[in-house]
């Protein structure tokens, strides 16, 4: 019996890494939903190798485009995520959850409904409405796979181990392009260099959050919300190599770290094939690498985003859609050139600490439409700074 799939941002490069690992298998699944959201001939593509039925177009105009064109074939193209009730009679056995942003918030906790495992590459969806997704998940009883390196890797360390278990767990950072970089030349670095991640190939607000170090402080947030840690219990550790992504000290003395290469495929390999049931083709044990682990502590006056982790309430509230909002919109600034690299962390921290949104510490998120129209509100607020 094949496994139903459903991956939502299949263009992407998450849902593309999982279309290759699928395609080496493809006896073994069934692709039932594939969705973008402009890239339609990647998607087409996919659907011709796997056969699909069911796809979702965001861009309004390129939906249009693509039923014009696929009108003689026997595929259902929607333009929105509210037909999954059309789409799914059974329940899925995976779904793949990788639309960036924040369009990937309501499709997200839709589909757990629909899905027996939800790999969540998204985490606009963790930081944002992981109250709202926990709770879906309890009530419809579906498995949370984190696909995220560093998420994978203290998922597979845990194990069935608690939180309470644990004294402290490290995530690693490469420092992005900048680490060794002086302070002094922080304040004419442009958007191409900030792209230019030294190990690995990624999208452009990724790799912007990677030079600011904005993605370890996501990461973070993100850890305390899938394993219900304290944030006493997180850290960072600059490791450059980007060779182990994880490191846990559990409370009976033994520490455990996992390493492997720079190669989203294997994180997602895992979280569709649990255990060792099957076989991916990775390079030797790099002892080069083993043998210079070299681990720092992070250098805050030069990634003062990072101080944002010692004053971050404990409980899910709708701060941290301030937050993700405030830092999209400033990158985004920077990209187009709009401020410099050093104003993203000024007046990021000018927006988080004003009155007007430290009250959202204290309101947990109780729909949606609430963090979405928030979003909405900073953005506008950081980009009025940004003029």
């Amino acid at each position: 019996m094949k496994k139903k799939i459903a991956i939502l941002g299949s263009t992407g490069s998450i849902g593309k890494s999982l279309i290759k690992i699928l395609h080496k298998d493809k006896d073994k699944f069934k692709i039932i939903l594939l969705t973008c959201n402009t890239n339609y001939k990647e998607l087409l593509k996919q659907v011709k190798i796997f056969g699909v039925k069911n796809i979702i177009i965001r861009d309004y105009k390129i939906f249009l485009y693509v039923k014009k064109i696929l009108k003689n074939d026997k595929i259902n193209i929607y333009n929105k995520f509210d037909h999954f009730d059309k789409i799914f009679n059974k329940k899925l056995d995976y779904t793949m959850s990788a639309i960036s942003g924040f369009d990937g918030l309501k499709p997200t906790l839709d589909i757990i409904k629909y899905t027996k495992i939800i790999a969540l590459a998204n985490k606009e969806s963790i930081i944002c409405g992981w109250s709202l997704i926990s709770k879906n998940m309890k009530k419809y009883k579906t498995e949370f796979i984190p696909v995220d390196s560093e998420h994978f890797s203290i998922w597979s360390l845990m194990n069935s181990s608690k939180s309470a278990n644990i004294e402290k767990v490290y995530i690693t950072a490469s420092c992005g392009p900048f680490k060794d970089l002086p302070i002094k030349s922080f304040k004419s670095i442009t958007p191409k260099q900030a792209l230019k991640h030294p190990n690995w190939s990624m999208g452009r607000k990724i790799s912007i959050d990677s030079a600011t170090m904005m993605n370890k402080v996501f990461e973070i947030i993100e850890a305390k919300k899938i394993f219900n840690f304290e944030y006493s219990q997180l850290d960072i550790l600059i490791h450059s190599k980007s060779y182990v992504h994880a490191m846990i000290k559990f409370s009976n003395g033994l520490i455990k770290i996992l390493a492997h290469e720079t190669d989203m495929k294997i994180p997602i390999f895992n979280s569709l094939y649990p255990g060792y049931e099957k076989k991916i083709k990775s390079k030797k044990i790099d002892l080069k690498i083993l043998n210079n682990l070299d681990f720092h502590k992070v250098d805050y006056k030069k990634f003062p985003l990072t101080k944002l982790i010692r004053s971050l309430p404990n409980k899910d509230t709708l701060f941290e859609t301030v937050i993700v909002s405030a830092n999209d919109c400033l990158v985004e600034n920077f990209l187009s050139k709009k401020i410099e690299f050093l104003d993203i962390a000024e007046i990021f921290f000018r927006i988080v600490n004003s009155k007007k949104f430290q009250k959202y510490r204290l309101k947990k998120p109780l729909n949606i439409e609430e963090i979405i129209l928030l979003n909405k509100y900073v953005r506008f607020k950081t980009n009025n700074l940004c003029v």
